[in-house]
């Protein structure tokens, strides 16, 4: 069983780097034994292509603005929203004008693993698609190709 976790700022394991936006994980599957958090932050206009998983997902907006779609719905969420997405709904996210910060939350282990390798392997600047698309095949992602 896991024991519990304390993690204070200086104990932070150091920022990934997934195409702009900074994640830090505060609690992996692993050490929680189910779900995992993270912080997340991005400066305006960054945020991850329409996507789904099994997983349920939810975000807590720290700081600034952050355009969310799920589904057929959409929604600026400000400092304070709390955002919940169902496993299986399409959705995304964009920084609003100035960036934002939020925290998130999966209902399961997976997203770590997925976060390492996107990190690892995709370029910040200038990422590829199809390896995008190959690594969240292989963690259970699917992500939808960009609008024409």
């Amino acid at each position: 069983m896991p024991g519990p976790i304390i993690l204070s700022p200086e104990q932070a394991p150091a920022a990934l780097n997934l195409v702009g936006e900074e994640l830090t994980f505060l609690a992996t599957g692993e050490q929680t034994g189910s779900y995992e958090i993270f912080h997340q932050g991005g400066p305006e206009g960054s945020g991850p292509p329409p996507h789904h998983h099994e997983w349920d997902e939810a975000f807590y907006v720290l700081d600034g603005t952050i355009d969310f779609g799920i589904d057929d719905r959409q929604a600026t969420a400000t400092a304070g929203t709390f955002v919940h997405v169902p496993g299986g709904s399409t959705h995304w996210f964009r920084f609003g004008e100035g960036g934002g910060k939020m925290l998130s939350m999966t209902s399961r282990s997976g997203a770590s693993a997925f976060f390492t390798q996107v990190n690892d392997e995709v370029s910040p600047t200038e990422p590829d698609f199809g390896t995008l698309a190959r690594i969240a095949g292989e963690h259970g992602l699917t992500i939808l190709p960009p609008p024409a």
